[in-house]
């Protein structure tokens, strides 16, 4: 516990400007998904409702309620700021890559897409809803444990969230659903060089933004290695035994697993860093951190899944670098 005190006190090299650059990056990247998303993709919901209903409570509800579990059983051995980081994860919506995760792994891709649409459309309320109920419930358990004096007053402010989030994922969604249904012809004809362009995006700021925190990175990184990987491997876990335990196909039971394990990390380390959010005074270093190697950890998961799903690592690889060149 005591080495994991240390990363609270980390104070991530992260300028206004960069978190600024952080926010367009993102909005441009919703922008993207959102010129993906058509009405057809919600037919799942209507003809095959069982797999999109299971894989709604997989990432809406599942996710965020076994990690609250997981922080609780480790309330001991994690500070405050460890745990809260990993509930804000759970409670973001579903990563953009999951889609591509999902045609790497032979899995079920229109539901892979419906997915990610609903996740993403619901987390203006749920990210925030999620977040402050888990979150206020995990540190009101603290409070009467001998951690007590390790917790900082945590005020979180529901609508401060909401309105961040609404600025981050819901005007870009809805801007390119318009443009979406408006102009389908030209949306053909963009959303393929957007799509590459926005992860090239997303890809370089979060280089930019490990660089200038490289030796952070090395130096606390071991002591949320395993955290971050048995969090992941939960959330992998809770997607596919959902779907195991309805008896749905094995394409889907492997969307259900990818869609719950890719998570949003993005958009947990907008709020992070937002101070209206998160004060800078309560030291919330060990958020910031768990956040940044998630991000980089659902790749390396998610990827290494689908090789052993697909049966083909180089075939993987191959198109991992066609994707984004």
């Amino acid at each position: 516990m005591h080495d994991l005190q240390l990363l609270d006190h980390v104070r991530l090299n992260f300028s206004p400007t960069s978190l600024h650059m952080l926010n367009l990056t993102l909005a441009f990247v919703m922008f993207g998904v959102a010129l993906n998303i058509k009405i057809e993709h919600f037919k799942d919901l209507f003809f095959k409702p069982k797999s999109a209903i299971i894989g709604v409570i997989s990432q809406l509800f599942g996710l965020p309620f076994v990690t609250f579990i997981l922080v609780v059983l480790l309330k001991d051995y994690i500070t405050p700021s460890i745990g809260l980081g990993m509930i804000l994860v759970a409670s973001c919506p579903g990563g953009n890559i999951s889609n591509f995760i999902s045609s790497l792994a032979k899995a079920n891709v229109a539901l892979s897409v419906s997915l990610t649409a609903i996740s993403t459309l619901t987390a203006v309320f749920m990210t925030p809803l999620n977040f402050a109920f888990y979150g206020k419930l995990y540190t009101g358990i603290l409070q009467h444990t001998t951690a007590t004096q390790l917790v900082r007053p945590l005020d979180i402010d529901f609508w401060q969230m909401f309105q961040t989030v609404f600025v981050i994922l819901g005007i870009p969604l809805v801007i390119g659903l318009f443009v979406n249904h408006k102009w389908p012809k030209l949306t053909d004809k963009i959303i393929g060089p957007i799509k590459k362009l926005s992860i090239l995006a997303f890809v370089a700021i979060v280089l930019f933004a490990f660089a200038k925190n490289f030796h952070h990175f090395m130096l606390y990184v071991k002591y949320v290695f395993f955290l971050v990987l048995i969090h992941n491997a939960l959330a992998l876990a809770t997607g596919y035994s959902l779907g195991k335990i309805f008896r749905l196909p094995f394409k889907d039971k492997k969307t259900l697993a990818i869609e719950t394990g890719i998570q949003n990390s993005g958009l947990a380390l907008v709020l992070i860093f937002n101070p209206k959010i998160f004060p800078p005074q309560l030291e919330l270093g060990g958020m910031a951190i768990i956040a940044a190697w998630w991000g980089i950890w659902h790749i390396v998961s998610g990827l290494s899944l689908a090789s052993v799903w697909s049966g083909s690592l180089p075939r993987i690889m191959s198109k991992a670098y066609n994707q984004i060149l």
